[in-house]
């Protein structure tokens, strides 16, 4: 059955610095149960409680299920990944504590830490790629992670494709899926990333439905991604120029996309993302609105 959540970076709740304050963890935890979602992903570290009891109370007082956290880690930087293996390990342990196994730990590059990939992003070139000992490096950091997140809190990990970092083309998801193990490693579908990054969720989908464990439905809209591009936007530029907008009023066809997760059977998680910076527009209001859409989708 899939259910459907949302998650803090819709209230502007995002890995990426920002000078205005985000709104108080109880706060979006309300206005995720009182738009009609059911679940949530735990957001930056120590946005929500770090620890397992408060957190777990947290979340179960709004009826809500946690279903997993984001970790970025360099993975193209060899030095990176015994930190990164810990930092995982650290969300791994509080999510088993405080949700239980079924929680996901979702992996990412360090997004928007290496210039010219955050520059490019929308428009990534064979000039801003891994090369081949790049992609051993990265791979291998990939599966480092998930190896040790699975022996040591038994959750599973799947890849976040993110556009201001590696890993954005469909090329690059193509790269990353035959180089890691596919015990190990999932992969997480994202539809805006996926689509400002110049792919196609659909295809993606298709090419690696048995390694699609979570789903992140995020819109993007053509006109602005368009704009982004010519003007020659950064990501975090694009992202305040709002390229991620409500469901159904960008690009994305999340009528096709339920469809082939459907015929996959897809029972996982559904996680609606539209990622705003601290004070810009109405959260509550847009998580609303995005929830009725997907309801007249059937879910």
């Amino acid at each position: 059955m899939i259910r459907v959540a949302n998650a803090p970076c819709s209230w502007g709740v995002l890995e990426f610095g920002s000078e205005s304050k985000s709104a108080p963890y109880g706060q979006v935890l309300d206005e995720i149960h009182q738009t009609g979602y059911v679940g949530t992903e735990l957001g930056d570290w120590a946005f929500m409680p770090t620890n397992p009891v408060a957190l777990a109370q947290a979340v179960g007082a709004r009826q809500l299920t946690l279903i997993g956290g984001f970790v970025p880690v360099a993975l193209a930087d060899a030095a990176a990944h015994p930190a990164g293996v810990e930092t995982a390990l650290r969300t791994a342990r509080l999510l088993r504590d405080a949700a239980g196994e079924d929680a996901l730990i979702v992996l990412s590059d360090d997004n928007a830490s290496v210039p010219a990939r955050e520059q490019h992003a929308g428009r990534i070139s064979e000039a801003h790629c891994l090369t081949d000992d790049q992609w051993h490096t990265f791979a291998a950091g990939a599966d480092r992670v998930a190896r040790a997140v699975k022996a040591q809190t038994g959750l599973r990990t799947v890849f976040h494709p993110h556009c201001g970092g590696y890993v954005e083309t469909e090329a690059e998801i193509d790269q990353l899926m035959a180089r890691t193990d596919p015990s190990l490693v999932g992969l997480c579908l994202d539809t805006g990333h996926t689509l400002y990054g110049g792919g196609d969720p659909l295809a993606v989908l298709e090419r690696h439905a048995a390694r699609v464990w979570h789903v992140h439905f995020k819109d993007c809209h053509a006109g602005i991604a368009a704009e982004s591009r010519g003007l020659g936007r950064g990501y975090l530029a694009a992202v305040r120029a709002r390229v991620f907008c409500e469901l159904g009023q960008g690009a994305v066809d999340f009528g096709s996309v339920l469809d082939a997760l459907r015929r996959v059977h897809y029972d996982g998680w559904i996680v609606v993302e539209q990622d705003v910076f601290p004070g810009h527009g109405a959260p509550a209001e847009s998580a609303q609105r995005n929830r009725e859409y997907l309801r007249a989708l059937g879910v």
